[in-house]
């Protein structure tokens, strides 16, 4: 009778967890599906070797697919030597961005993250003028170019994935992205060092695969472009179409992780759904009801996420799902969710005492101001306001003009010698007091020498102060006009230069002579010089 209570403290204390738990004879196993370390080894479902299963993903025969592999740190532009394997297909260069070094043009900046690891690459279509002092160049088109791992077979499908990424939504209007492909890697590059040679295709050997229209502005978009060639394809170049692009400004557009592969290694690929940054962002895998799914995030298990779909997604970081068939056991690759974050620079420049209006206040001084604002996709965008205050300064200017000449300042024309005041208005509205310090260039030019040998005034020539830095030519004429003395790189200050009175060996006639000269300044600017002297005997 006695035993009863026992026997029920003893289910009660089973039930309520106050006995041991009966040791688990799999406890070293990893369970790869409940977010828990099973066997204590600090790695968790999908990070733990346990559980490892084969990936199912595209493997790229573009080489270097997403331009991670580098022989070298880019330092500035035009460096696409750098990334492993990768051509400069077309003389007009495109550009290699990596986190090791350059990360792009100050006013052209990526999106940020980049779709994979640290580094893409960049291009321009057109190009406006003020390039080199040149014009327009509607024609210069940047194509970078690889020898694929593997030939593009003639009659199979292949599917060309890629992320093309947007700057500023005017210096990234919508365009066209063509694919090339040509049966010799030799044909790579093109274009014969001719800027204007435009798309390969200008030139033998090179097809057009396919080609997609796309837009976007501070973002990442993924596309695709669909392609049974022809012929056997032995590389690639990829970059903008084949149309002219006169532009006024400069256009310019990133590349990512080109994943170029049979069709059919595409069936399960994970792929967005909706606005990264909208509240029912998703993504999803194709619905196989042979199978089962399992999602994760970083390595972990979801629970209870088991369907094709996964619904609001709101955290950032690496999706992928774990595929069970009947006897098989496959991963996808991974989906690397980031929130994307934009972004705007504006300058202002402004005078003291007025005020600009930003993030709600108005601003007085000079600086560098950051909001943050929603855009209609619910992402960040950050704006950078660099901030200019031009106050009442005074500046000062010296200036040196020859005899006969004026320096204009503030609407007047200054001649002679002297030290001068005068209140600009800069192109910004702001007024600033200049000093204007003018003095003429210091030249002696006789106007009569006595060619008699008495040591005086026996030759004609130019004498200079230190700011003229050559007479670079002499030149004497009679009435006539006929050359009688001629002198290339006259000797400074020398007395024994210049004309001797004399024509072909031969005393000159006294009388009127006209001169000219040539002379150079310590600044670099020429100047002609020219007057009369009369020869005395």
């Amino acid at each position: 009778m006695k035993a009863l209570p026992i026997l029920s403290i003893l289910l009660a204390s089973l039930l309520y967890g106050l006995m041991p738990a009966v040791p688990n004879p799999d406890r070293n196993s990893e369970v790869c599906d409940n977010a828990l370390d099973d066997d204590g080894d600090g790695l968790v479902d999908l990070n733990d070797p346990d559980c490892d299963c084969p990936q199912v993903a595209p493997i790229s025969r573009i080489p270097n697919p997403s331009f991670e592999e580098q022989d070298c740190c880019p330092t500035n532009r035009s460096q696409m030597n750098c990334a492993t394997t990768w051509i400069q297909a077309s003389t007009p260069t495109t550009d290699y961005l990596h986190a090791c070094g350059w990360l792009g043009w100050p006013d052209l900046p990526p999106p940020l993250p980049f779709p994979d690891g640290e580094a893409c690459m960049g291009f321009r279509n057109g190009r406006p003028g003020g390039n080199n002092g040149g014009g327009p160049q509607p024609n210069w088109k940047e194509y970078a170019g690889a020898c694929l791992t593997a030939p593009l077979r003639a009659g199979v499908a292949y599917r060309f994935e890629f992320h093309v990424g947007f700057t500023y939504r005017r210096n990234s209007p919508p365009t066209s992205i063509v694919f090339f492909g040509t049966a010799d890697c030799n044909n790579l590059p093109f274009g014969n060092g001719n800027s204007d040679f435009g798309c390969p295709t200008n030139g033998p050997g090179w097809k057009e695969l396919g080609s997609v229209s796309i837009s976007g502005a501070n973002q990442w978009i993924l596309k695709e472009i669909n392609v049974i060639p022809e012929e056997d394809i032995y590389a690639i170049a990829i970059g903008p179409n084949c149309i002219e692009t006169p532009l006024d400004m400069s256009t310019y557009y990133f590349f990512d992780k080109l994943v170029l592969a049979e069709e059919r290694e595409f069936a399960f690929q994970i792929t967005a759904q909706g606005h990264p940054c909208s509240e029912d962002f998703g993504l999803s895998l194709p619905q196989n009801d042979t199978l089962l799914y399992q999602w994760y995030l970083n390595g972990v298990a979801l629970l209870g996420e088991t369907a094709p779909l996964l619904e609001s997604v709101e955290k950032e970081g690496d999706y992928q799902v774990r595929i069970l068939g009947p006897n098989s056991c496959r991963i996808t690759s991974v989906y690397r969710h980031r929130i994307p974050v934009g972004g705007n620079q504006i300058r202002k420049v402004i005078c003291e005492g007025e005020s600009y209006f930003f993030e709600g206040q108005d601003l007085l001084e000079s600086g560098t101001y950051v909001d943050t604002l929603k855009t209609a996709n619910n992402c960040d965008s950050i704006v950078r306001l660099e901030l200019e205050v031009i106050g009442q300064a005074t500046d000062t200017v010296f200036a040196r003009i020859f005899e006969g000449e004026s320096w204009p300042l503030g609407g007047r024309a200054y001649s002679a010698p002297g030290q001068y005041n005068a209140t600009l208005t800069s192109t910004y509205g702001c007024d600033s007091l200049v000093l204007l310090i003018l003095d003429t260039y210091q030249i002696y030019i006789p106007n009569a020498f006595s060619p008699n040998d008495d040591g005086r005034n026996d030759r004609f020539t130019i004498f200079t102060g230190p700011d003229i830095r050559e007479v670079r030519q002499l030149q004497v004429f009679d009435r006539w006009g006929s050359l009688v003395f001629q002198s290339e790189t006259l000797p400074l200050n020398a007395a024994g230069s210049g004309w001797d009175g004399r024509v072909k060996g031969k005393e000159a006639p006294p009388g009127l002579y006209v001169y000219q000269a040539t002379v150079v300044t310590i600044e670099g600017r020429e100047y002609r010089l020219k007057g009369e002297v009369v020869l005395v005997r």
